[in-house]
């Protein structure tokens, strides 16, 4: 199945879509959203992704903070570290009117049914729902609604809520639908990446699936590609000690590149499946593979026995494969030792067509 978003096919045999997820490490500020944007295009991001909220419609005064957010941040309290978070509209325009510039998909997070609105203004190409969202069907209905193609990121959730969470969108608009593998910590234990996960979520739903990585480094999400992943998120800022929930999880924008290079690499490494040489061997069989070659010299018209031939280097000629149809003929010419076989040296002559052993 392909999910096609800003022009790109995600899906199948496609190299992996890369999502710059920017988040919130603009912290609020314009000109860091712009630069981030910049970073984005520079290291290789096919999109560039915002988080779009309204502090009040997302978080209670009594929300607390996660673990990972106090660590990052000086609020006392969720609601107050998203008042400080918040991105203005004007902001998320020039964000969007800056990738556009650049040549890649501009992508944010509702988080609430105004934001939703928002975003299609802008002329988002996908929605995307985040794994704090998949159990909310208010915004899962709106989005589905909306009929644009939606990537579900499935952290903290077991098989059921997944379920659940597509049948829901199916119902309410049934849009094209990429899922995405994740693990809600920050940063991410590799050891609970579980990436054997996306073949139980392409297997179950039947559309792409890619992996929403918040381990440290690249590896994860390299690896991540090597078994598939058509689509991958990371989180990029531009300096990962600043102050913020996110920063410390995500890539510096030289990491980035070095990651965008690597899942490419990783992708075309995957190859074909079919198991055949490649046209970079041809040098090398012509080097290391070996041909038959007479032992010692044999007159014409003489049988070949087994101690009359020798296998040796380079290949090109009969090969060793073929020993057990070569010996019992007749050389058809005086061999002298070291003489590479071909098929017109032998009678009957060897078809040099046939296949070793038919």
């Amino acid at each position: 199945m392909i999910v096609e978003i800003g022009g790109r096919g995600i899906g199948d045999d496609a190299p992996p879509f890369l999502i710059a997820e920017v988040g919130v490490n603009h912290n609020g500020s314009p000109e860091t959203a712009l630069r981030l944007v910049e970073a984005a295009a520079v290291a290789g991001a096919d999109a560039v992704k915002f988080q779009t909220f309204s502090a009040e419609a997302l978080a209670t005064a009594r929300a607390p903070l996660a673990e990972y957010q106090r660590r990052g941040s000086a609020s006392g309290s969720q609601l107050e570290m998203l008042r400080s978070l918040e991105l203005p509209r004007e902001a998320l325009r020039a964000a969007r009117d800056r990738a556009v510039e650049l040549g890649i998909t501009f992508l944010s997070t509702p988080f609430d049914l105004p934001s939703v609105q928002l975003l299609a203004d802008l002329g988002v190409p996908a929605y995307k729902v985040g794994s704090g969202d998949l159990t909310n069907l208010i915004l899962l209905r709106a989005v589905a609604a909306r009929r644009r193609p939606l990537i579900v990121s499935t952290g903290m959730a077991t098989l059921a809520e997944v379920e659940a969470a597509v049948a829901a969108v199916r119902a309410a608009g049934d849009p094209p639908l990429i899922l995405l593998h994740c693990t809600s910590a920050y940063p991410a234990a590799v050891a609970d990446a579980n990436l054997r996960a996306m073949a139980t979520l392409r297997e179950r739903f039947g559309v792409p699936v890619g992996y929403s990585d918040h381990t440290l480094g690249v590896a994860t999400a390299i690896a991540a590609v090597a078994l598939g992943a058509a689509m991958v998120e990371k989180h990029l800022t531009l300096d990962r000690s600043l102050p913020g929930p996110d920063h410390a999880a995500s890539l510096e924008p030289a990491e980035f590149t070095e990651m965008a290079a690597g899942l490419r690499d990783a992708h075309a490494a995957l190859g074909d499946g079919r198991k055949e040489p490649r046209s970079g061997e041809a040098d090398t069989t012509l080097a290391s593979r070996r041909s038959l070659v007479a032992a010692r010299a044999v007159k014409a018209g003489a049988p070949i026995a087994a101690g009359d031939i020798d296998a040796r280097r380079p290949a090109g000629g009969i090969s060793p494969m073929r020993l057990d149809e070569v010996v019992g003929r007749r050389a058809a010419r005086d061999l002298v030792p070291g003489a590479q076989l071909h098929a017109k040296d032998l009678d009957p002559p060897l078809d040099p067509a046939a296949k070793p052993g038919g």
